[in-house]
């Protein structure tokens, strides 16, 4: 059985390819370690099985190191599906200022709900400018009622 250094970049582009469909972290780990056997084999004379034993510890090593070191900064940090309650408490920028006869807008830097900016009114008809920092009380519909975190 002869395995050519082609066949590890061939498996390592399909393992990597498959990755955007599976999103386990662990095919795009194999693939990745597929390739540099096969880099590796091109320069190295060693045989199939040498080959195979290096691409199972590599398999293991970058799968670990990715869920270990990469894989916490890749977490989803929506609230898209919680309930409303969730967004009580959240600290945003305000980008409009809400008046006592219309309704401002606040920015948030991660988005809540799928949306990064939401209308808000002013709670206790307190004064907001543009660029304050303001902080989500309540909720009621879809808007959102704010304080400014200058009164807490």
């Amino acid at each position: 059985m002869l395995i050519e250094p082609w066949h590890w970049l061939i498996l390592g582009l399909v393992l990597i390819i498959l990755e955007l469909f599976l999103t386990s972290f662990v095919s795009l780990s194999i693939g990745v370690a597929a390739i540099v056997v096969a880099a590796l084999s091109w320069i190295l004379p060693f045989s199939w099985f040498f080959w195979l034993m290096v691409w199972l510890i590599l398999s293991v090593i970058f799968t670990i190191i990715g869920f270990k070191f990469i894989k916490p900064y890749m977490q989803n940090r929506t609230t898209a599906g919680l309930g409303s309650g969730v967004i009580i408490g959240e600290t945003g920028m305000i980008i409009q200022s809400p008046q006592a006869d219309k309704l401002g807008k606040i920015r948030f830097s991660v988005p809540i709900f799928g949306a990064d900016e939401w209308v808000c009114r002013s709670y206790q008809s307190a004064p907001l400018a543009v660029g304050d920092r303001a902080i989500v009380v309540d909720v009621i519909g879809n808007e959102l009622l704010v304080e400014s975190t200058k009164h807490q």
